[in-house]
């Protein structure tokens, strides 16, 4: 019942409902979606019913507990990606449907507005949604009440909050910016299962300074000090040769670091047909490619050390399956939301089972890093 349930949401989603979503202005839709995801949070009606129409569960085959992330687990590999909810007020929808984790966010240490509007253009042609929106939250010491009671009543999902250096004139340097990210870390202890650190948002005020190796150091170095109650993750940048990245990484394993995500926004627009006056960058289908590579080169040589979470172009089971394959234990999620709808959850976790089984895997965790040597 549930099944068709799913399958029936999903047919409705793609062909009906999205038409006519993709009408409205992007941003509009964006602030709708968060408002109908926060009511959905808030009402214990829909919760049921959420819960009810898109649960799916294999445990044996999709569980997993992460040694190397202090030994979390994790319902499934699925969650979602930072940049839907920046403020964490949607975490019991994101649970109802499916979600094993979510990371909100990212949050900066003080308010900051976000840049000039709009925020997104729609690339449907690419699978795509161009993103300007340049950090807007409400700043931690707000987000640490919101996220902190998302922890606490969450029952299966791994509450996780990204944070960043505030988008605004005020992060002059790297030591305002070193202690911009201190802060955001330690008034958040307790308060999240996990934190990942976003040092590769590229539409803001001061660009991505601490994807330079000498300056990664300097913040690693001081983040090592605060204390923190879960493990922690990096969000990497994805314009960068493997030479370039492995220098970051090189860096991440000399600290107090137990993940890395792979990876933020496109910034290169070669190959692709987009009006030169739209400001931001590349999410979806467009950073697939280069995910892929880097999680497989990431694994050959760091999986031993760091849990990867691969993010970029996942609009089927057979694009997760792949990720995982290549070395990502997790797979984050956003823009398979505004393609597909809630019901792409269940949709990815079914068709990944299957995947494994046809393979012959007892559980995602026997397969993961199993096709990395392809890019050895």
């Amino acid at each position: 019942m549930r099944w068709f349930l799913q399958k029936c949401a999903l047919f409705f989603y793609i062909h009906l409902v999205k038409p006519i979503l993709f009408r409205i202005q992007p941003d509009d839709m964006h602030e709708k979606m968060l408002v109908l995801s926060e009511f959905a949070t808030r009402h214990a009606l829909f919760r049921w019913f959420i819960n009810y129409s898109m649960k799916y569960n294999n445990k044996q085959m999709l569980a997993q507990k992460l040694d190397n992330f202090k030994n979390m687990e994790f319902n499934n590999p699925f969650g979602l990606g930072a940049g839907f909810d920046k403020n964490a007020v949607t975490a019991a929808a994101i649970e109802g449907i499916g979600f094993a984790y979510a990371a909100f966010g990212s949050t900066t240490a003080r308010y900051c507005p976000g840049n000039e509007r709009p925020w997104f253009h729609r690339l449907p042609e690419y699978k795509s949604l161009m993103i300007n929106v340049g950090l807007a939250n409400n700043g931690v010491d707000s987000v640490a009440k919101t996220v902190s009671k998302a922890h606490d009543e969450s029952r299966t999902l791994r509450v996780g909050q990204s944070i960043a250096r505030t988008n605004d004139a005020k992060a002059a340097d790297d030591s305002e910016g070193i202690e911009d990210y201190a802060y955001s870390l330690g008034q958040l202890f307790g308060k999240t299962a996990y934190i990942e650190i976003n040092i590769s948002c590229p539409n803001t005020f001061k660009g991505e300074p601490f994807t330079d190796p000498v300056r990664l150091d300097a913040l690693l170095t001081r983040l090592d000090k605060v204390k923190r109650s879960g493990p922690v993750t990096l969000k990497m940048p994805s314009d960068k040769t493997w030479e370039e990245f492995r220098e970051l990484l090189e860096v991440v394993v000399k600290h107090d670091v137990q993940g890395v995500t792979i990876s933020n926004l496109r910034k290169n627009r070669e190959g692709l047909e987009i009006p030169k006056d739209w400001k931001g960058n590349l999410s979806g289908a467009p950073t697939k490619d280069k995910s892929d590579y880097l999680i497989a080169k990431t694994f050959l040589e760091y999986g031993q050390r760091l849990v990867i979470t691969g993010l970029g172009g996942v609009f089927t089971p057979e694009d997760a399956y792949r990720k995982i394959r290549l070395g990502a234990s997790l797979v984050s999620v956003v823009s398979i939301l505004m393609f597909k709808g809630p019901a792409a959850i269940p949709y990815l976790k079914r068709g990944l089972v299957k995947l494994l089984k046809d393979d012959g895997f007892r559980n995602i965790q026997d397969a993961v890093g199993t096709a990395a040597i392809e890019y050895e």
